[in-house]
């Protein structure tokens, strides 16, 4: 029943009275997905908040709670959303920063603007968690103060926050200037010198993989400099004393920076693992001498993260999908390619040219259409859902090139319901076709009762509203619930249907 009543509290058509009678009976599940619901009055939010806590909390993130609809002292988490959303009130921060729930504390600490006392309060909290929270999103001044804090994992928070201070940072990533940290979670619970095993057997241990501590705290003092070294506040002096650090991790989020001197690039650029030289290969700072460089490196990943390089020369880029699996979504410098360019890449002999151009939606009619003409399979595969396509256009492609096509045909938003019938029929069937066209706005009543047939497209057709009312009634009792769910969120479910649904619950358990 759970199933069915989480349905039809996402069914956009169940009527207000309805609506009111799951609030009356909502558990976490239902009120999650009455919480989602555009139409709901303030009226009906503001019961639904009193009933279930966590669907207050969206609510309250959403802006359709306000103070006057929350009591802090019972519904927190509420009032932490509120917080989170800037909304103002300093009564409230002062009684939860005295929470003795420390999720509550922690929450608090990642709200800006607090008030003075109430970030002090935080600043001096004993568990060391709230600290570390307040230090990743506080104020300059704040995190100035924390980068000296005796337990390492407060000085890992503020290398992630943007706001310290580059010199901070600097001396976060050096440990010069600092006093040594005398804690960190490890030593907290283990003696020194320990490494906690990558398999632990412990369920309840959430230290991560491979920590380490043997006095100097060196897997939170890594993770320090990893933080600090993608942080983009961090001075580029201190960051390039980095470029032949033993640890791959700290020399790939070198890599990843925009800002520094082109000769530092260019001995990344020889790095011996290639998961810095992939790293480099996406960075928008990097010169055209550096990327063709890289566009000859067999390196694992390099010239597939190389094709997403926003400035890659075309040439380059067609050479490169051509060798390697580029990946079937519009890549960056296509997208930003000009209409010269476009028309070139479109008439292109190269055929990895003309795929990588069809993989844009706002074609030129005319360059639209001599790429749904074109004989590749590829080249027909990128262009099949662009929308304006004709049928016979769309047909033509299914009978050039077959399986290879048919889903991306079925995607077409201007695909016909004859055709997606067609299609539904082709043989050998096309099963991820079947998922194209049970979420397609055009499928009929019968294209969908094929889709049933899948047990992948089975769940989409069942919320598809052109099924039929008598369809949509059967799936309610089918054995697998995510169908189930999806046909009490069918907006073609009869009202009748829906009411002896709702009200059903009160004769058994949710």
């Amino acid at each position: 029943m759970i199933h069915i009543l989480c349905g039809l509290a996402d069914n956009a058509a169940l009527p207000s009275a309805l609506v009111d009678r799951l609030i009356e009976a909502a558990d976490a599940d239902v009120g999650a997905a009455l919480a989602c619901r555009a139409d709901l009055s303030h009226a009906q939010a503001v019961a639904l908040a009193s009933r279930v806590e966590e669907s207050a909390v969206r609510l309250a993130h959403e802006g359709r709670l306000t103070t006057t609809d929350i009591d802090p002292a019972t519904q927190p988490r509420a009032a932490l959303a509120l917080l989170r959303e800037r909304v103002d009130s300093p009564e409230w921060a002062r009684l939860l920063a005295a929470d003795p729930v420390f999720e509550h504390r922690e929450r608090l600490a990642a709200c800006a603007g607090l008030p003075s006392d109430v970030v002090e309060t935080l600043a001096a909290d004993e568990d060391v968690r709230v600290v570390s929270e307040l230090a990743l999103w506080t104020t300059s001044e704040v995190a100035a103060r924390l980068a000296g804090h005796p337990h390492a994992q407060v000085r890992r928070a503020v290398a992630a926050n943007e706001a310290t201070p580059p010199p901070v940072l600097a001396a976060l990533l050096t440990s010069e200037g600092l006093p040594p940290a005398r804690h960190c979670l490890v030593c907290d619970r283990e003696e020194t010198p320990f490494v906690h095993d990558p398999y632990c057997p412990l369920d309840e241990c959430d230290l991560l993989p491979g920590a380490s501590c043997d006095g100097t705290h060196q897997s939170t003092v890594h993770e320090t400099q990893q933080l600090a070294l993608r942080n983009p506040a961090t001075p580029t002096d201190a960051a390039v004393r980095f470029v032949d650090h033993p640890s791959l991790l700290l020399r790939s989020a070198l890599a990843a920076r925009p800002d520094l001197p082109s000769d530092v690039y260019g001995r990344l650029a020889e790095d011996p693992h290639a998961g810095v030289r992939a790293d480099l290969s996406e960075n928008p700072a990097i010169d055209d001498a550096l990327i063709r460089a890289l566009a000859g490196d067999l390196g694992h990943d390099v010239q597939r993260r190389l094709a997403h390089h926003p400035r890659v020369p075309l040439d380059v880029l067609i050479r490169l999908a051509g060798t390697t699996k580029v990946g079937a979504i519009l890549l960056p410098r296509i997208a930003a390619a000009s209409p010269a360019e476009v028309e070139g890449l479109a008439r292109s002999p190269e055929p990895a040219a003309r795929m990588l151009v069809a993989r844009r939606r706002d074609l030129r009619p005319e360059i639209r259409d001599v790429l749904a003409a074109d004989p590749d399979a590829s080249v027909a595969k990128s262009i099949a859902s662009h929308p304006g396509l004709a049928e016979a256009q769309l047909r033509s492609m299914v009978d050039r090139h077959g399986v290879r096509v048919i889903a991306k045909v079925a995607a077409n938003p201007d695909a016909t319901p004859a055709l997606l019938e067609d299609l539904t029929r082709y043989e050998p069937p096309v099963r991820k076709a079947f998922r194209e066209i049970a979420r397609h706005r055009n499928a009929t009543g019968p294209a969908l009762r094929a889709c049933l047939a899948d047990w992948q497209a089975r769940p989409l057709a069942a919320g598809h509203p052109a099924l039929p009312p008598q369809v949509i009634g059967e799936l309610l009792t089918d054995a697998d619930p995510r169908v189930v769910q999806a046909a009490a969120a069918n907006p073609s479910l009869p009202i009748a249907m829906m009411s002896a649904l709702v009200h059903r619950r009160d004769r058994g358990p949710m």
